[in-house]
């Protein structure tokens, strides 16, 4: 009798919290389904006026001299096995002679800095700089030190470059890149192009839901925000701004202390940058272009395809989008801009309602269960609340479709399909990410340093078969 009555008491208890859950986690769900079909429908609109038209580029076009010198900067700790075919690759299909590649180094990693040289020759379009300080500091600390190697070449060769291009170790350019950000910086003062995860073969689940979500942020998302006159977050590569608005955020950064126009006590310094350009009143655009092969001009580069490693990385992005953004950046005034912070900043909500929606996968199956058993497990779901979960089917089906759509079409019809499997891998690792997430962002409140938790590289998309050096 006894036994009987703490099951029973015990599957009350489940259904209490079923129907809690159940509540909570459909309007939320309802409200981030809102949000992004209003994106989605801002998008059709776009395609269904012509606003959204992808641009073509010429061989000979992508091969001009730029309007102005650009300077590339790339921070390397610890990059041996990827910063060499960077460098050699860059150097290969970028047929100008007007920029300066900048590769920061440290005095204390040896192996990058041979593999540096090593990708570079004797290219005098490549300098090699060592920090002062033995690494790893910060990625923006690293930045900045690269900053100051500019500012000191053009005192000293009395010229002053037109654009400032970030990259990262590990990426694969276009050979168009340097003619589509430089055409770009002409009109405003800085310029996004599309990152493009490249599939491994040996990660399909963990490196491929990568491909799905960039594929629709840097194809919907960013289009629509480069639309609406929103801020564009810079996302560290293929990304290029004009000298005068980096000269001006440095000298504000200076103003307040810092070493540069690179926050080195902010974990995402690249995003930061690119939402300052627009609070600074500079125009800021994202640009997809093709060449004249259908080939996407972006960055191409391997994400991590270690569980681990994926969670660590996307953990550092909410902490430096989602909390240290709210903190540094706090809110626009203006309603676009504001939307767009809420759907940056809302990594740490959809965590929370992501492992809500698991968790009541776990108590429908042992509620399923003891109804097998014969106990009276059965929910009585009300008619709003039946209507809210329809709602969240119907925008669940909407999303599927959009995932497979966008991807596609850009990697292929086997890929798309893959990504509707990668769901529930995607929402693990945010689920993972966004509890890391807030235990670092609670250690910074209790005077935790800032740590450079990078991300370990170990193969190069230039070496893939379909890659090649010809910059596909």
């Amino acid at each position: 009798m006894a036994a009987t009555f703490t099951i029973q008491y015990a599957i009350h208890a489940l259904q209490f919290v079923e129907q809690e859950l159940l509540l909570f986690a459909a309007f939320w769900f309802l409200l981030g389904a809102a949000d992004d079909i209003g994106v989605d429908l801002c998008w059709i609109w776009l395609k269904l006026t012509g606003r959204a038209q992808v641009d073509r580029i010429t061989r000979e076009e992508a091969g001009a001299p730029l309007a102005g010198r650009a300077a590339i900067l790339i921070a390397a700790w610890r990059e041996a096995d990827v910063i060499g075919h960077t460098v050699r690759h860059a150097l290969s299909v970028w047929r100008q002679d007007d920029f300066t590649l900048y590769v920061g180094c440290y005095s204390n990693d040896p192996e990058t800095i041979a593999a540096a040289m090593s990708g570079t020759g004797a290219d005098a379009r490549v300098r090699i700089v060592i920090h002062d300080n033995a690494g790893p500091t910060t990625k923006a600390d690293c930045l900045n030190r690269l900053y100051t190697a500019l500012c000191d070449d053009e005192k000293r060769y009395g010229y002053r470059f037109k654009s400032v291009v970030l990259h990262d170790s590990e990426d694969m350019v276009h050979p168009a890149e340097l003619a589509v950000i430089d055409s770009a910086l002409s009109k405003v003062d800085f310029v996004q192009l599309p990152v493009r995860p490249e599939p491994q073969p040996q990660s399909p689940w963990v490196a491929g839901h990568y491909s799905d979500e960039f594929t629709e942020s840097h194809a919907k998302s960013l289009v629509v925000r480069d639309a609406l006159g929103a801020a564009i977050p810079a996302a560290g590569v293929a990304c290029g701004f004009s000298r005068e608005i980096i000269a001006g955020i440095a000298r504000q950064r200076k103003a307040e202390g810092g070493p540069g126009p690179f926050a080195a006590e902010c974990l995402t310094e690249d995003y930061e940058l690119g939402v300052l350009v627009w609070r600074e009143g500079g125009s800021s655009r994202f640009v997809r272009v093709r060449d004249e092969t259908g080939d996407l001009v972006a960055t191409r580069a391997y994400f991590p395809a270690r569980l681990e490693d994926s969670v660590r990385q996307k953990a550092r992005w909410i902490h430096g989008i989602a909390f240290q953004g709210w903190d540094r950046l706090g809110w626009s005034r203006g309603l676009t801009d504001l939307w767009m912070a809420l759907r940056d900043r809302r990594g740490p909500l959809t965590s929370i309602v992501l492992a809500c929606g698991y968790a009541l996968v776990v108590i429908e199956g042992l509620l399923a269960s003891a109804w097998l058993l014969g106990a009276q497990s059965h929910l009585a779901v009300s008619p709003f609340l039946q209507g809210m979960l329809f709602l969240c089917f119907v925008s669940l089906a909407w999303r599927s479709v959009m995932r497979f759509a966008f991807t596609a079409y850009e990697y292929g019809v086997g890929e798309g399909l893959l990504a509707l499997l990668r769901i529930p891998v995607a929402n693990f690792i945010a689920i993972m990410a966004g509890r890391r997430a807030f235990m670092g962002y609670l250690r910074t409140l209790r005077g935790g340093a800032v740590k450079w938790e990078k991300t370990t590289h170990s193969a190069h998309p230039v070496l893939a078969p379909a890659g090649g050096e010809n910059g596909r």
